[in-house]
């Protein structure tokens, strides 16, 4: 089983498939893994036959792999660490990305960290802000992520995880948690957006980042209510990657 390391961080991670880079980050919050991208589709098996799909469990997830610590004052940047470090790893410079849950507000904030690597993302029901549920995801982790992780490493503390979670959402209660609208508007990067409408999943903000961004388009909507619209979902995320992947020179 591959790991990569960097210091005290260590991310377990799978690749399935040939061809240009597609880093897919699971659903799930903070407890995202690879065992999560089973539904609604498993993008690893969908894609295998048109990229190299790359994917890996998040740091400290309940049920996963991967490890490291908690940087409290720099949260969202700390995952971008472990994506871009695994790309840097696997000796992969620019590549494209889909993106689950989590995985929405993580592609901003890689995109604003490296804009010259991620070629195009899709954002498969994208978490945000919604300001009828302002607490939703302090919340849950605090319910659901916080006391397994405290409980496995010893070291972390619920005040240290109220803490992360704090910097994390509650201080950045707005939007999609890591970037601004301006900065959206300011995107050149293709993006393709497969909106949800569940508390954790605001199709409003969804839809926000897809009028805002100028080189957006969105799928069908809904998508995830009969096995037909979800295979059409994939198809359109497969062509909207296979029309921004590079030309080989």
């Amino acid at each position: 089983m591959p790991f990569y390391e960097r210091g005290p961080v260590r991310i377990y991670y799978e690749e399935v498939g040939s061809g240009f880079p597609l880093l897919i980050i699971p659903g799930g919050g903070l407890n995202s893994t690879l065992a999560s991208l089973a539904s609604p589709f498993n993008p690893m098996e969908r894609y295998k036959d048109d990229f190299r799909c790359i994917g890996a469990d998040l740091r400290n997830a309940k049920t996963g792999q991967s490890s490291g610590p908690l940087e409290i004052d720099r949260p969202w940047d700390s995952y971008t660490d472990d994506h871009l470090g695994l790309m840097d790893h696997l000796g992969i410079q620019e590549f494209l990305v889909m993106g689950f849950c989590i995985g929405g507000p993580m592609i901003h904030n890689l995109i604003k960290r490296a804009p010259d690597r991620v070629v195009a993302a899709a954002m498969m029901q994208p978490s945000g802000y919604r300001p009828e549920h302002p607490d939703i995801f302090y919340q849950n982790n605090m319910s659901g992520w916080g006391p397994p992780l405290c409980e496995k490493r010893p070291e972390i503390t619920m005040d240290m995880v109220n803490a992360f979670l704090t910097s994390m959402y509650t201080d950045r209660a707005d939007f999609v948690f890591t970037v601004s609208r301006d900065f959206v508007r300011s995107l050149q990067t293709p993006l393709l957006i497969a909106p949800d409408d569940v508390p954790a999943h605001p199709y409003e903000t969804a839809m926000e980042v897809a009028s805002l961004a100028p080189n957006a388009e969105v799928t069908i909507y809904p998508w995830k209510d009969s096995p037909a619209h979800i295979d059409e979902a994939v198809e359109h995320a497969r062509r909207f990657l296979k029309a921004h992947e590079p030309v080989k020179a």
